[in-house]
Order: structure tokens, then C-alpha cells, then sequence
């Protein structure tokens, strides 16, 4: 009983029962057409009868194979039956399975609310009328003529208000049930079909691939800026007093690599915020140099030679390898420290080859493998359908990355 009545003064059920009731009032188009129509083409009563009922159902299923109706019905279940019905696809109708579906949920949806909302309105008045029966009798308000005068001083009008009372009863139950029963079959008519599903799991997919594609640039770029920024402070306070020349260059290298980083950052948030204005272009090997000139700032030693036909590479290819050497510069600083690094760029076999070197020294001997930085390579050299190797090679630390020039290569 507590459940029943919290059904009867539910929100959802009320909800529920509107709809209904709006599909019914759209029902009534249909009908009038068939009424003022059918009787004309189909003077014969046993067809017209038939086509009177058989016509509205047909222009109810061909108005929801237009493709908006989706998403218009889709909207009103998901405010109004609320429930299961939360997985229903806002977007139009793209094939003919999915306005099948739509229109047969169209039809449903109108006939069921035609019945509920025709008991709503013929119910009500006829159970008031049963439930004052005694009262008219006991007032004596029927005469010859009334409808009710067999009722008249009979004992069978006191089965009147709970006649009355149980057709209320019954009413609001084929509400609650009317309801229930569409909230449950809505996601199966206006929810999305297999292909969509598919084409939302790659749609996820490629926003999940965007998103760690944006964690790497930022990982690499500020990863590097303050690596490098860390050592270039450390060394100018050292030698402030007695080499302010040198403190002075060290600050406006600082300067250089906070720059540069807020330009990777304000890029990454750009295309975060779908700006096209605050997208500024991604580094290439043809910045190769800017990044050389800040390692070396930072007090590397570092031997780099790259071939000349670097600029030429595939600008795909030129973004992920500026990247990668980014990466094994900011590794090689952040755990071997101001040690020597052998870098070498070349073009061999329509593939380009890097190859990054630096000696180990004590506990940093294991820490390249630590982090982030190795997995952010392994996935950029992944993509590009590349090849990588690294790790510890007789007291130095090598990484190996051969990269196709061309897909499928």
C-alpha cells in the first residue's frame, strides 16, 4: 500500500501521464483526416470502419520516419518518462532501421496516449457521478425521467462510491502502467542502433587518442623548459658574483625556455578549447637548432650532427621526432645531470634514424626508465609505425628511434 500511494502522488507519474496525454492530442489530426476522408473513397461500411482505424496508425509510422522526429521524441521522453529512458540518442534518424524504429515508437506513442487520455477524460465524471449516487438518492433529486430513478431508494445505490472509487483506481493504474511500460521500451525504438553505438565507442576512441596526444606536449615541452630552467637558475646563482656575464646569459636563456613553454601551453589549451586563434603552430625539426642552443646553455655538452635534408621530412613525421628529441635531451639532464650527450639525426632508407647517447654515472643509472618520458617516446614512435630501443649499453645510456618516412614503409 505505501508504494502504491507513492506512486499515486509521484512526480514521474504525472510526468508520465502528460506525455501520453500529448500524444494523444497529436493523435487527433490523424483521425479527423481519416474521418473526413475514408468515408469518401470507401463508402462500403466494413472499410471504412477498418480504414478509419488502419489510416491513423500509417500517419503516425510515416510522420516518424522523418528523420528530426528522433530527436524531438527523444527529448520529450527523457524530460517527461524519465526512468530507463535515459539512454535515447538526441541525434536525427540516420538510416532507414533507425526511423523504422522511430516510427513505430511514433504510432505507440500516439495510440497509447489516445487511450489514456480518452479514460482520463470519460473516467472522472462517470466515477463523481456513481460516488454521489446515495446523495442524490437520499436528496431525492431524480424524477421520472432520470437515468438513475431505478437506483431510487434501492440499497444498490450505496455500491455507487465504491464502484466510482474503484474506476479511479483503475485509472491511475492503467496510467502507472502505461507509463512504466513506455519509459521501458523507449531506449529500444530512440536509442542509438549498433552502427551509431560503434561510431560513438570511435568517436570516444579518438577524443581519448587527442587527449593523451596533448598530455605528451605538455609533458615534453614544459617537462623540458624546466628541466633545463632548474639547471640554468642553479648555475647562474653559483657563479652571480663571480661571473655575472655568465649569470646574465643563463637568466635570459631562462627567459628564452619560459617563452618558449608558455607558447607549447598556450597551444595545447587552444586546441583544448577548440580556439583556432590560440593554436599556434607545433615545433619541427626545423626548430631543431632553438632546442640544441638551450640544451647547451643549460650546460650540456652536447655533440649533435643532423643531416641536411631534415627540413624535408614529413611535417607528421618532423613534429613527433622534434618532440622525441626533446624528450631524450630533458631525460638526459633531469637523471644524468651536465654530462655529455651524442645526439645524431640522419635520413637512411627513406627512414629517419635518431640516436641519443649519454654516459651513466652511479644511482641515475636506472632512472631513464622512471616517469613518463620513455612512454611518451614509445607511444609517438607506436603511431608512426616505428621502431625504438633503449635502455643501459657498456656505462652509457642509448636510445635507437627509426622512424618511416612513409606510410606502410
Amino acid at each position: 500500500m505505501p508504494k502504491i500511494l507513492r506512486l499515486l502522488i509521484s512526480k514521474t507519474t504525472w510526468q508520465r501521464w502528460s506525455y501520453l496525454v500529448v500524444g494523444g492530442a497529436l493523435l487527433m489530426p490523424y483521425w479527423f483526416l481519416g474521418m473526413v476522408t475514408v468515408p469518401n473513397l470507401f463508402p462500403n461500411g466494413l472499410l471504412t470502419g477498418l480504414f478509419v482505424i488502419v489510416l491513423p496508425i500509417a500517419g503516425a509510422f510515416v510522420t516518424g520516419l522523418v528523420p528530426t522526429v528522433r530527436p524531438l521524441e527523444g527529448a520529450a521522453a527523457r524530460e517527461l518518462l524519465r526512468g530507463s529512458s535515459s539512454d535515447l540518442n538526441p541525434l536525427p534518424s540516420a538510416s532507414w532501421e533507425s526511423r523504422t524504429r522511430t516510427g513505430a515508437w511514433f504510432a505507440i506513442h500516439l495510440h497509447a496516449g489516445v487511450v489514456i487520455a480518452a479514460f482520463s477524460l470519460a473516467i472522472p465524471p462517470f466515477a463523481a457521478a456513481l460516488m454521489l449516487l446515495p446523495i442524490v438518492n437520499w436528496r431525492g433529486f431524480t424524477n421520472e425521467h432520470s437515468p438513475l430513478r431505478g437506483w431510487k431508494e434501492s440499497w444498490a445505490s450505496w455500491l455507487g462510491p465504491p464502484a466510482g472509487l474503484l474506476m479511479l483506481i483503475v485509472l491511475v493504474g492503467l496510467i502507472i502502467l502505461a507509463g512504466e511500460g513506455l519509459s521501458r521500451l523507449a531506449p529500444r525504438f530512440l536509442g542509438p542502433s549498433a552502427d551509431e553505438r560503434l561510431a560513438e565507442l570511435e568517436s570516444k576512441a579518438v577524443r581519448l587518442a587527442e587527449r593523451n596526444r596533448l598530455a605528451r606536449e605538455l609533458h615534453d615541452s614544459v617537462g623540458h623548459a624546466l628541466s633545463v630552467v632548474t639547471l640554468q637558475a642553479g648555475a647562474a646563482g653559483r657563479v652571480l658574483d663571480s661571473d655575472p656575464e655568465f649569470a646574465r646569459e643563463a637568466l635570459g636563456a631562462i627567459e628564452e625556455s619560459a617563452r618558449s613553454a608558455l607558447e607549447d601551453l598556450d597551444h595545447v589549451l587552444g586546441l583544448l578549447r577548440e580556439d583556432a586563434s590560440r593554436t599556434a603552430p607545433q615545433p619541427t625539426l626545423a626548430d631543431l637548432d632553438r632546442l640544441l642552443e638551450q640544451t647547451r646553455i643549460a650546460g650540456v655538452k652536447l655533440d649533435a650532427e643532423a643531416d641536411a635534408g631534415i627540413d624535408h621530412v614529413p611535417a607528421s613525421v618532423s613534429r613527433e621526432a622534434y618532440r622525441i628529441i626533446q624528450e631524450a635531451l630533458t631525460n638526459a639532464l633531469r637523471h644524468a645531470g651536465k654530462v655529455p650527450v651524442r645526439l645524431r639525426v640522419r635520413i637512411r632508407d627513406n627512414r629517419l634514424e635518431i640516436n641519443v647517447s649519454n654516459p651513466l654515472g652511479g644511482a641515475s643509472a636506472g632512472h631513464h626508465s622512471g616517469g613518463r618520458g620513455l612512454g611518451g617516446i614509445r607511444e609517438r614512435v607506436t603511431v608512426l609505425k616505428g621502431a625504438m630501443t633503449a635502455g643501459p649499453d657498456d656505462g652509457q645510456w642509448r636510445m635507437d628511434v627509426s622512424l618511416p618516412l612513409r606510410s606502410g614503409s
